[in-house]
């Protein structure tokens, strides 16, 4: 088996690379390849890291967002454990077949959730002292800053120099997408950054097998919607539940995403048909689906995605704003069908470029191997 190494570039849209920018990556394609693939719905974080690092669809890994919602309880919180990922990741795969296996992100919640099978593992958010000392690391920056994501490439490349592991996942913080376009100066530094560890990376071993790719894209929004209040506001008795609700509010000030799972309160409410008219009419929903056609149409569990699931239109959001609708020209984020497009830049991979198609294909076709 080849070194593995699978870079995940958080929330990089294909703007944000370009050959003036990100040359390193242009030289990484042209020895391989580079090309559009599409991202897990919800296209938000775990998820993805989920579906990527499965090389399964969420019907099949069970990782739905990055916060649950209990119907029946009412109980809900934050996905940060292991328990809610029913498909083992290439890392434990890899790591119970006798390869050396190594884990680096700089949010810590992706190493909660899918660190088993990890023999070194290092969290910027948390970071173990005795391992980033080995690494002769310096103290890390703040998880919602702009010197996040060189600090876990650093990492990585230092890594990947004193232990070359076998397998090797790697992800940075989407903060500076969130807060910056591709055109601005912030943007444009930042992934000159990224571009120049990953060309360093790439020239400490040319033969490995190296996928980068993004978990979600990022896009613009002018308008949050609070469509829990506007439910409220009509009496209909419906829970809003928004899977991209995370801990990093430097990412989502609002909780802001481009989905919603709905529960319906009552098993019939006579107000079904009311509601779906109301929603299919609304200028900020682009999708409102039954569970049934969404487990169909995005290979999602039909039992953790609520009694419908709504997408948001491309300059819409939904967000837990005060009152019913926000405009704002300040607001980057993801979760809808419009951060799903992003890019795939490997060298070395098992199939020709045509058998791309999704990224949880990476994994798919290394397991299939």
């Amino acid at each position: 088996m080849n070194k593995l190494l699978i870079i995940v570039i958080d929330g990089c849209s294909p703007e944000y690379i370009s050959k003036e920018t990100t040359p390193n990556l242009y030289r990484i394609a042209k020895d391989g390849f580079c090309k559009g693939v599409k991202a897990a719905i919800p296209s938000v974080t775990n998820v993805n890291h989920a579906t990527i690092l499965s090389g399964r669809f969420p019907s099949e890994h069970g990782v739905v967002g990055n916060y649950y919602y209990n119907k029946d309880t009412g109980e809900q919180g934050f996905i940060e454990s292991p328990d809610f990922i029913k498909a083992d990741t290439i890392l434990n795969i890899m790591h119970q077949k006798g390869a050396s296996t190594a884990l680096l992100t700089v949010k810590g919640k992706v190493l909660e959730v899918f660190g088993k099978g990890v023999d070194f593992r290092i969290s910027m958010q948390d970071p173990n002292d005795i391992f980033a000392r080995y690494l002769e690391m310096p103290p890390p920056p703040p998880v919602g800053s702009l010197e996040a994501n060189g600090w876990i490439l650093e990492a990585c490349y230092k890594l990947l120099k004193k232990n070359n592991p076998d397998v090797v996942y790697c992800t940075t913080n989407d903060y500076m997408m969130h807060n910056y376009a591709p055109d601005t100066e912030e943007a444009i530094q930042q992934m000159k950054e990224i571009d120049s560890w990953i060309g360093k990376i790439y020239d400490l071993d040319h033969t490995r097998e190296i996928y980068i790719t993004a978990d979600h894209g990022m896009s613009k929004k002018t308008h949050l919607i609070n469509l829990q209040n506007i439910m409220d506001s009509k009496g209909y008795q419906v829970v809003c539940h928004p899977p991209i609700k995370d801990r990093y509010i430097e990412n989502h000030i609002y909780q802001e995403g481009g989905v919603l799972f709905l529960y319906f309160k009552k098993e019939q409410d006579e107000k079904t048909e009311e509601i779906l008219s109301f929603l299919e009419e609304a200028p900020y929903v682009d999708m409102v689906c039954s569970k049934e056609e969404a487990a169909k149409k995005f290979n999602l569990p039909i039992d953790l995605i609520g009694d419908y699931v709504v997408l948001a239109a491309e300059d819409y959001a939904f967000g837990e704003i005060e009152g019913e609708e926000l405009v704002t020209e300040n607001v980057r984020t993801h979760g809808s069908l419009y951060e799903r497009a992003i890019p795939l830049i490997a060298v070395n991979a098992k199939e020709v470029p045509e058998k791309y198609r999704y990224s949880r294909d990476i994994v798919k076709i290394i397991l299939e191997d």
